[in-house]
């Protein structure tokens, strides 16, 4: 259930990585890993029938801790952040310009969150700039299709990331595919645009539909991550391996403005600190949460910094339980990054 490790190049070699990473004299005191193994294990059992993965490093030694690290788990919206960067790689590639104007059509419109889908066709046209800003800041669902759409669809933002050596991490369906999938619905129909007339669709199906739509979700490698690949991408984010400084600022920038999960990881960090984050959250349905994640990078109000990422999958838990998880998580890590 844990496995800790001491420096990342052996985090890389785990996950099938062949980029070393750095490695540097770190001025950080060391994690302690007895501690993260002893409180985020309790915070697990209080989570269980769901699973809980945690992952962390130092951006600095290198130094990581894993709970679960090596799972699979749903991302949800957590994969806007890989997502933002294929983009911003197109950017710097000449290929994508953050002020080019997308037409939305209907064939474009996705469920749920998404308040690009509800203005619309009162509103039709965007900015690139503006559809990564509603992605990865406010995890609109359209934004994101569009997006993925207009730099080759999720097969090529997967296969960049592994061109990258960025491995664990899968992007395989559109949001307009995947949300109806998870519930056992059919294809996405304009009808359902908005969450009220997404869940009233859903209702209309027979529970045992929805139970076997959710369980198959579950157990599907399609669009999932490990904790572990997730330290791999922010690492090799942080060492801009993957964006010019100038992309890497802006999709910093987006991602610590972002409003969403204010009650998990962030509600856990000391008062002062930074967190650039991506959330990602599933419907609850017949009592189970299929996915409540959080990742990201955090710079404590001493200037330490660090990669953290929490998935939790199969919850029984209300929302407010769910992010109290996260939020205790988080309260662990720092007690044990002292």
């Amino acid at each position: 259930m844990r496995f800790p490790t001491l420096l990342a190049a052996a985090l890389l070699l785990l996950a099938g990585c062949d980029r070393p990473m750095r490695q540097t004299a770190s001025d950080t005191p060391r994690l302690d890993m007895a501690l993260l193994d002893r409180e985020v294990g309790a915070i697990a059992d209080r989570a269980r029938p769901g699973v809980l993965g945690v992952s962390l490093t130092n951006l600095e030694s290198g130094e990581t801790w894993l709970f679960n690290g090596d799972l699979r788990f749903p991302m949800q919206s957590v994969f806007k952040a890989p997502l933002g960067a294929a983009v911003l790689n197109e950017v710097d590639a000449g290929r994508v310009d953050l002020d080019q104007v997308i037409t939305i059509d209907e064939e474009d419109i996705s469920p749920a969150h998404s308040p690009i889908a509800d203005a619309w066709p009162q509103r039709r046209d965007y900015t690139v700039r503006e559809l990564l800003v509603a992605a990865v800041g406010g995890s609109d669902n359209t934004a994101a299709d569009v997006l993925m759409k207009l730099i080759g669809g999720p097969g090529a933002v997967t296969a960049w990331l592994n061109d990258n050596h960025v491995s664990e991490i899968r992007i395989d369906r559109y949001e307009r595919e995947l949300q109806p999938d998870s519930v056992g619905l059919g294809s996405f129909r304009i009808a359902w645009k908005g969450d009220e007339a997404f869940r009233a669709a859903r209702d209309r199906l027979p529970p045992a539909t929805r139970l076997a739509a959710m369980n198959a979700y579950l157990a599907d490698d399609r669009d999932t991550a490990s904790p572990r690949g997730m330290l791999t991408f922010f690492h090799a984010l942080q060492e801009e391996e993957l964006l010019s400084p100038t992309s890497r600022a802006l999709l910093m920038k987006i991602m610590t403005e972002t409003t969403t999960g204010a009650d998990r990881l962030k509600a856990g960090f000391p008062p002062g600190s930074v967190f650039a984050h991506k959330t990602g959250a599933a419907r609850t349905d017949l009592g189970v949460n299929p996915a409540t994640n959080d990742i990201g990078i955090v710079t404590l109000p001493d200037g330490r910094r660090y990669a953290v990422a929490v998935f939790l999958k199969a919850a029984t838990l209300d929302a407010p339980g769910r992010e109290k998880i996260h939020a205790d998580v988080a309260r662990a890590i720092v007690r044990g990054v002292r």
